[in-house]
């Protein structure tokens, strides 16, 4: 009697052990669930990007600093030489001519209903 009440109680156990499992399992491959799990992966890759982009931006602002050492760029400026030329990617300088033109392709359209 107490190996049939023990072996009831042990399958009832396991039943809704299982059940517990299933359903959890499908809630999570719900449609919404799907979509809130693919939003924080792609946050997550987001911050991450974030990260690299900023420690790439701080390694070339070190190498930069390392090179104009070893080339003696930071070193005073002598009166009697010309100030240093300005270009577009430095502080207030004019575009250089060959970028004046804001589109670097032609601007007219290429029609492929020409008679040929």
């Amino acid at each position: 009697m107490f190996r049939r009440a023990f072996w009831f109680t042990a399958g009832a156990a396991a039943g809704v052990w299982a059940t517990t499992k299933v359903n959890r399992k499908l809630k999570q491959l719900t449609p919404e669930s799907l979509a809130a799990q693919a939003a924080d992966k792609a946050v997550e890759t987001g911050h991450r990007l974030k990260e690299f982009a900023l420690d790439v931006r701080a390694g070339m602002l070190q190498r930069e600093a390392e090179l104009e050492e070893a080339l003696g760029l930071e070193a005073p400026v002598d009166p009697a030489l010309p100030a240093p030329r300005r270009t577009a990617l430095g502080p207030g300088g004019p575009a250089p001519a060959h970028r004046a033109h804001p589109h670097p392709y032609p601007t007219h359209p290429y029609n492929r209903n020409e008679d040929h």
